[in-house]
């Protein structure tokens, strides 16, 4: 009789679980606010950092500091964001896209654009686990930052490889610093390929299929020239595009190898296939089909860059110093390696594919 009191309890109404959650939304509101706010400030867009970037900093300062008390009013909060908005976030990340920019490269640079993520993320799986023996979540998420979008892409992998927040936290970090780097080693670059024949539009290309965030691949564009931040950026769009069929990649990934680990419930376990990656593709669709006027894109679009900030500093907010610092140092060598790649590797692909 108990069990069945227990379950046919109600589930809390929807008002009750808002007034649960209302803390949690209103800090990661503020804290995604004041990120964007930063990133329009003169020195962010200088260094390139995104509001995404600032809301995992300023999350994970607050979640070391005065966040641990607030943790039991806030947390409700705080896992709703992480969890729902985000997905929320990366639908609406499928604005900025449409399919007329595959065509305005062609095939060339789709075509480099799929070859340097397939071998940076199979790079990142072979020296990950294989050399530097580094857990499978954290080398796929570093392998994702790497490879496609940065810190979105981290986002957008988290929940399908089930990683902890510290273990995201970690592979967003080597984003930050290596696209950082990245972004005054291009425009270093640039003198040396000009005798090579390579054009600003060709360097462009260059840029967009191996930096790791948006904003650092304007930057660095930016430092050769308009037509160079042009195409880097447009290039660097279609890898966004990427995301979808990689998150189902990875889902398949994960299932054929519990089923060959034998992991407890691997024979019923199917793939998964992320539905908030569907609906990315279908808002790229919606945009490039031109459904929506300009007065309700702008706004969506800033609300999509609202709602993954919001996400990140939740992400900041659940991250602890002393489980990143535990992770050591060979997920940065990990993506210090990827980075290594993605300059002298994306460099021989876009001149052989390129025709440099």
């Amino acid at each position: 009789m108990a069990a069945m009191t227990s379950l046919s309890a109600p589930r809390p109404l929807l008002p009750q679980r808002l007034r649960a959650w209302a803390p949690g939304l209103a800090l990661t509101l503020v804290l995604a606010l004041v990120a964007m706010a930063l990133a329009q400030t003169g020195w962010a867009g200088r260094l390139g950092l995104s509001a995404l970037t600032l809301a995992i900093v300023l999350g994970m300062v607050l979640g070391n500091t005065v966040y641990p008390p607030l943790q039991g009013r806030c947390g409700p909060g705080v896992d709703v964001v992480k969890q729902r908005l985000l997905r929320l976030g990366i639908i609406l990340f499928g604005l900025r896209i449409t399919f007329q920019d595959i065509a305005s490269v062609g095939f060339t640079g789709v075509a480099i654009d799929a070859l340097m993520l397939g071998s940076t993320f199979g790079l990142a799986l072979l020296l990950g686990r294989r050399w530097l023996r580094l857990d499978e979540q954290t080398v796929i998420l570093i392998g994702a930052g790497s490879s496609i979008c940065g810190a979105a892409a981290v986002l957008a992998t988290e929940p399908v490889a089930r990683a902890s927040a510290d273990k995201a936290a970690v592979a967003v970090a080597t984003v930050v610093v290596f696209g950082t780097l990245a972004m005054f080693c291009y425009p270093l670059l640039h003198p040396w390929l000009v005798p090579l024949g390579v054009s600003d539009s060709a360097f462009g290309v260059y840029v967009g299929s191996t930096v790791h965030e948006v904003a650092q691949v304007v930057v660095a564009g930016r430092a050769v020239s308009e037509l160079a931040a042009s195409q880097a950026v447009i290039t660097k769009m279609i890898r966004v595009m990427m995301l979808a069929p990689f998150l189902i990649a990875v889902s398949a990934l994960l299932a054929r190898r519990g089923a060959a680990e034998g992991e407890e419930g691997a024979g019923r376990r199917r793939i998964v296939v992320p539905w908030f990656a569907l609906g990315f593709v279908a808002m790229a669709g919606v945009r490039s089909a031109d459904l929506l006027p300009q007065a309700l894109l702008a706004p969506l679009l800033q609300a999509g860059n609202l709602v993954l900030a919001m996400a990140m500093g939740a992400l900041g907010l659940t991250t602890h110093v002393s489980a990143v610092r535990r992770a050591g140092a060979r997920p940065l060598l990990l993506a210090a390696l990827l980075f290594a790649w993605l300059v002298i590797g994306g460099l021989a692909v876009n001149g052989l594919v390129g025709g440099w």
